[in-house]
């Protein structure tokens, strides 16, 4: 109705309207409670709320600028609050998809399918080239299941992978996936196969689906917490100097991880374990044709680290704690 009026008139409409809204806040004080509540929090929230969006933009910018398909998605491991940009988008793997092998050989294990302490020999079936060192020796190997587990890690052996990947099997691994509620995070060849790569047979997850995963190891929701934590041991083993992400962080800072890279392709899954303020986040890259200027992961790190250790210190009206 009031639309309908001429401008003054809608004016002296609204304001009319004004008596009748305060007597019905005063008649119903739970409503007006209700309001000034509301009205108190957002003013408590708008100085981080306005750091959080100069951060977004932040992280936009980045992607936006990079010459390749970028992904990335964080999470606050103490509130859930989030940082994601292309989070959805399908990737291919590379190394990373080597923490969902990593779940299911311990996953079956806590099942007593085997023990990590088993040994198993390395068939040459399942011995190839790229990362790693198993592919160089001479003399027949046999490891504990445990040592293959470090190798694929520590050393992303691929050799090592492969012979994870038969012992547990592609389908359960991705039925375990498919069970957490993740569509899109699936093994579907070993390692170095270029036949099921030109099949499209790639190794895949999301931004999203991996820093789920990620927050589901450090909440020691999978399996059980022992699981969890030994899980998350093994990846805090990992070199640091194979991390793109520590590029954005200072020296010292513990990080569990696992990146991966492969023709057009760079992705990395991890923990920083910020004091206070851990956060769990996943970047990924494809159609990398050619060289760049830009370090898009260590940009994205930077500027992540910048923004949690600031919020780790600072109490609700920007004092920073040391």
């Amino acid at each position: 109705m009031a639309q309908n009026l001429p401008v003054e008139r809608r004016f002296y409409f609204t304001f009319n309207k004004l008596p009748l809204f305060i007597t019905t806040l005063m008649k119903k004080p739970f409503l007006l409670v209700c309001l000034l509540f509301s009205l108190t929090v957002v003013s408590a929230q708008t100085g981080r709320e306005i750091l959080k969006q100069k951060t977004e933009r932040q992280l936009q910018d980045i992607v936006s600028s990079s010459p390749f398909l970028t992904g990335m998605m964080a999470i606050d491991l103490t509130t859930g609050d989030s940082f994601s940009s292309n989070q959805d988008i399908v990737f291919a793997q590379a190394s990373a998809i080597k923490i969902p092998i990593l779940m299911e050989v311990y996953k079956q294990a806590k099942e007593n399918k085997f023990a990590l302490t088993d040994t198993r020999p390395l068939l040459t079936t399942n011995t190839v080239a790229g990362s790693g060192i198993l592919n160089a020796m001479v003399d027949p190997v046999s490891l504990s299941i445990r040592n293959y587990c470090m190798l694929m890690i520590g050393l992303s052996d691929n050799s090592a992978t492969n012979t994870l990947i038969e012992l547990v099997g592609l389908n359960n691994i991705n039925n375990t996936m498919q069970s957490l509620g993740l569509k899109n995070t699936r093994v579907q060849r070993k390692m170095i196969d270029q036949p099921a790569s030109i099949r499209n047979e790639e190794n895949i997850s999301t931004p999203a689906e991996a820093a789920k995963i990620m927050k589901l190891l450090y909440d020691g929701k999978f399996v059980d917490k022992a699981t969890s934590d030994e899980i998350l041991l093994t990846l805090q083993k990992n070199p640091v100097e194979n991390s793109k992400l520590v590029r954005g962080i200072p020296s010292g800072v513990k990080i569990a991880f696992k990146p991966g890279g492969m023709g057009g392709v760079s992705t990395e899954w991890g923990i920083i374990y910020l004091a206070k303020k851990p956060y769990a986040v996943a970047v990924m890259e494809n159609y990398k044709a050619g060289p760049s200027n830009q370090d898009v992961f260590a940009n994205i790190s930077k500027v992540l680290y910048d923004y949690y250790s600031r919020m780790a210190k600072a109490t609700n009206y920007g004092v920073i704690l040391e």
